[in-house]
């Protein structure tokens, strides 16, 4: 029986890295197509894996005709270096993204975002997960599925010592985050792989946002 196809954009990531295990892992998916800058020098029967140039993203549109994108894309203002930088990524690419596989009619887009995302903040980053958010809401997807993480855990590639030390405060202060204080917990990068995966084999359609409290009982 043939699966579903799905589009995973940066799999290079904490989440990305797991989600990418579950879909070519998974029976549910027969093809998954890995869109990031380079290659992840992996090879499986599954995967077929586009080095995309963000810029021309319509260059890669007939490569969008599958059922499902997740998009794990994202930076930080510290890599990215400028806001106008971060802004490019995390809003301009992500929106251009979306629009071309509303465009080849994807029926389910599946995005992480942050837990404080909102358009009005004074936080820049919170305010531009929150824009991107709302623009996404707009083009009008089938099936939106948001999902806003605290804290992620996870053995990352690159060292950020500021997240490190978090994660460490935060996990000794867990058992204090109960009832309507769990979404606050740290959570780990393999529990909101599984939510996403999950989400995009069991839910109803419409527009839906998960905070970590609600994507650990869905994963």
């Amino acid at each position: 029986m043939v699966g579903k196809s799905a589009i995973l954009v940066r799999a290079s990531g904490l989440v990305g890295g797991e989600l990418l295990n579950l879909l070519l892992h998974g029976e549910a998916y027969s093809k998954v197509i890995v869109m990031g800058r380079r290659s992840l020098n992996l090879e499986h029967p599954k995967l077929e894996e586009i080095i995309v140039d963000f810029d021309l993203l319509d260059q890669y549109k007939e490569s969008f005709r599958v059922d499902e994108v997740f998009c794990c894309l994202g930076t930080t203002i510290k890599k990215a270096k400028s806001k106008e930088a971060f802004k490019k990524v995390d809003v301009d690419y992500v929106l251009g993204l979306a629009k071309i596989a509303k465009e080849m009619k994807v029926e389910k887009f599946l995005i992480v975002s942050s837990m404080g995302a909102n358009q009005k903040s004074s936080i820049f980053y919170s305010k531009m997960k929150g824009l991107v958010e709302e623009s996404l809401k707009e083009i009008g997807f089938n099936f939106l599925h948001i999902f806003r993480p605290s804290l992620l855990l996870g053995q990352r590639q690159e060292v950020r010592s500021g997240e490190s030390a978090a994660a460490f405060l935060s996990k000794g202060l867990s058992f204090l985050l109960i009832g309507g204080l769990r979404k606050y917990k740290p959570i780990q990068a393999k529990s909101v792989a599984k939510g996403m995966y999950n989400a995009a084999l069991y839910t109803n359609a419409g527009y839906h946002t998960y905070m970590s409290d609600e994507i650990l009982d869905i994963s």
